[in-house]
């Protein structure tokens, strides 16, 4: 089916095909003043057609070296970047120009023409491609729209505003209906709000287009809006990857969890453990974090164990939040009774599809 009848397709989306992005072996190593700084250190991941990809890592941790490697504006010093197949790290300088007009950018900063219209600014890939005819004017009025800014055609970027240029950079990173589109901290100039409705475009054209898109952040919060997957880099490494869903419920690296707990708290006030009916010596008792996912975040669960198994359980610290459009908590209590029970509640909840983690007491 046609969008708005003007031949720019949307289709069905399908996370779990084939692999897009295959990067194998990638080192990167800066040679300045003397020594050598290693910004990317035996790196591989996959990126699956059709998805959402998320790679964060603070500052310095080698994120954007990677995703300027993908698209070869950095040349690695060691490993293979496939894209669709074709490996991008073995192209001649002709080849990689044209193999990367089929791989969109955009970037922190926008980098728009300020002396073109938004739609000259649009219109610039397809110049540089040698691709200026009717039908190539149609697309920047078909992506104008896409992006919301059909009544922005005319103008000049500093007559817009900051979510607006992104807009702009968006739908210029679009015009040669790339396979992939890479985007490098891209709301991070943005206010939160601004933020939210760029990170809802982008949904829309993964949604619509499935449009594979690669993301660059040190926003935790971006990765829980709008990624499917999410590798975690830390000092040049990758240290963890997985569904977010999964790195959110159970992240396994210390990266990870400290990033995590910039937009879930998973950890226990401090003073909380005073309220802990252990330390009065009463019976046996366990301390437990249970994550709840989708719809058991919903059920009454907790309640159906302590009825079940003869338990008590003291409530310490919890939170519900969503990732993407998934239900997720956090519950921290202590369970307390006999020992035969509280292994048999444990397992009660492991059975319910829920991840249980037992804490040592304070």
């Amino acid at each position: 089916m046609t969008w708005a009848g003007r031949g720019m397709y949307f289709v069905c989306r399908c996370v779990g095909g084939s692999v897009l992005i295959d990067i194998r072996n990638l080192t990167k190593v800066f040679d300045g003043a003397g020594q050598q700084v290693v910004a990317l250190d035996n790196v591989s991941l996959t990126v699956k057609k059709g998805e959402i990809f998320g790679i964060i890592g603070l500052s310095g941790a080698g994120k954007s070296t990677l995703v300027r490697c993908i698209n070869m504006l950095e040349q690695p010093t060691a490993g293979q970047v496939f894209v669709d197949g074709r490996e991008i790290t073995a192209l001649k300088q002709r080849e990689l120009r044209l193999a990367r007009q089929k791989i969109g950018m955009i970037f922190q900063h926008f980098n728009l023409l300020s002396s073109r219209t938004v739609s000259e600014n649009v219109l610039f890939p397809l110049e540089i491609a040698g691709a200026v005819d009717d039908g190539a004017r149609q697309r920047v009025t078909d992506l104008l729209e896409l992006v919301g800014l059909t009544d922005k055609a005319d103008v000049f970027p500093d007559q817009l505003s900051g979510g607006q240029k992104q807009r702009v950079g968006i739908a210029r990173a679009l015009a040669n209906d790339p396979k992939v589109l890479l985007s490098d901290e891209a709301t991070s100039a943005l206010d939160p709000q601004t933020t939210r409705s760029i990170l809802k475009l982008l949904r829309d054209i993964n949604s619509q287009l499935n449009l594979t898109i690669l993301l660059i952040t040190h926003d935790m919060q971006v990765i829980k809006e709008v990624c499917d997957r999410v590798a975690v880099i830390d000092a040049a490494r990758i240290v963890e990857i997985g569904d977010v869903l999964r790195i959110f419920s159970g992240p396994r690296s210390p990266a990870a969890r400290s990033l995590i707990k910039t937009v879930v708290s998973r950890e226990i006030p401090p003073g909380l453990f005073d309220f802990s009916r252990k330390k009065q010596g009463q019976a046996a008792a366990k301390l437990i974090r249970v994550s709840f996912i989708g719809a058991a975040a919903g059920e009454p669960v907790i309640s159906s164990m302590i009825k079940k198994f003869d338990v008590d359980a003291n409530i310490l610290y919890g939170n519900v939040d969503r990732i993407k459009d998934t239900p997720f908590g956090n519950l921290t209590l202590e369970i307390i009774g006999e020992p035969g029970s509280l292994t048999a509640a444990l397992d009660y909840l492991g059975c319910r599809g829920l991840e249980v983690e037992v804490l040592p007491h304070a």
